[in-house]
């Protein structure tokens, strides 16, 4: 038994974790505390923090956590908001980190105080993406990462080396389209939840003054053919049933390109499958926002005359070329 096991075991105190999450644990816990010691980190605060995410394991595995349509984030008695940062603050290096377009996130900040709506259509490449965007907006605009609401698989909902990190953030939680077939006697009481959600987030665009991140490619970008990340192509349905919602809700709906690139913190696996328990390999990288302008759809009515699918398609291509061009400013080619 290695170290990382044994500590791993000194850990456990309900003794309930099947043997291949402990295995990718240990690989975690391995991996982490290497990064901590490289880095000359504080490694008594890094065994604390390690040890409670474990405990929180125990407790997913012991009492599964049931996230409603719309989970609001939990930060008390236990403060799992703040508890997914400091688990990867260790892991990013502040000094190469940075966000691009700030003073598009000041007008951001000034449309929701004014009541309005933002849904930023981006790409999606760790798990705690989420963490990431508060972590790099921590010193400039903490309370609109921390307030902003993520539309969320339901893998990262039901997953329970994932759900310690999904408790801390506000959730429209969805079953993407490759989760709803699977399995298919599931797959009417999924599409219920759905629309539920969907209906959830209606009523938090009625009423104003809300930031909503939602993927339209449906999952995390992938190595490309170079062996970069590459952003993943963007679901036309999917922006457009974001556009009916906003529209139908009365309150005035911005829709910003976002782009991210925190790839190398947490990659995910190679395929995309429908299998839970993923290996999670970190390592210690920089990351980064950019935050472009306002995405205008209407486009002088440059979609006018289209059938509505070439509209629709048009339309996500128009927004994924924008957030494609962010990206290529802040992605660090080697």
């Amino acid at each position: 038994m290695n170290s990382s096991r044994r500590l791993l075991k000194s850990f456990m105190k309900k003794d309930n974790i099947p043997d291949p999450l402990q295995d990718i644990l240990t690989g975690f816990i391995d991996d982490y505390l290497a990064i901590v010691r490289e880095r000359e980190g504080d490694l008594e605060k890094a065994l604390v923090i390690l040890s409670t995410f474990v405990a929180l394991v125990e407790d997913e595995i012991g009492d599964p956590f049931i996230f409603q349509p719309y989970h609001q984030r939990i930060d008390s008695p236990f403060d799992y908001y703040h508890f997914g940062m400091d688990l990867l603050r260790p892991l990013v290096r502040f000094e190469d980190s940075y966000v691009q377009g700030l003073p598009i996130v000041d007008e951001i900040t000034g449309l929701l105080k004014n009541g309005e709506n933002v849904v930023f259509l981006s790409n999606h490449q760790t798990e705690p993406d989420p963490q990431a965007i508060s972590l790099l907006l921590e010193k400039t605009h903490s309370e609109f990462a921390k307030e902003m609401v993520f539309v969320a698989g339901h893998r990262v909902t039901t997953d329970p080396l994932a759900i310690p990190f999904s408790k801390g953030r506000n959730l429209i939680c969805i079953y993407s389209k490759r989760r709803i077939e699977h399995p298919p006697e599931e797959k009417e009481k999924k599409l219920m939840h759905n629309q539920k959600a969907m209906q959830k987030l209606g009523e938090l665009l009625s009423n104003g003054g809300v930031a909503v991140y939602v993927a339209p490619s449906g999952g995390r970008d992938r190595l490309g053919p170079h062996g970069r990340p590459e952003v993943a192509p963007f679901d036309p349905q999917s922006i457009e049933m974001f556009r009916l919602i906003a529209k139908k809700s009365g309150s005035k709906t911005h829709f910003y390109p976002l782009a991210i690139w925190t790839y190398s913190l947490l990659p995910p696996p190679a395929s995309v499958d429908n299998a839970f328990g993923e290996t999670r390999k970190p390592s210690c990288t920089p990351i980064r926002l950019a935050f472009g302008k306002r995405i205008d759809f209407d486009q002088g009515g440059a979609f006018d005359g289209m059938n509505k699918e070439s509209a629709r398609q048009a339309r996500a291509d128009y927004a994924l070329k924008q957030v494609k061009e962010l990206y290529s400013g802040i992605e660090e080619v080697s």
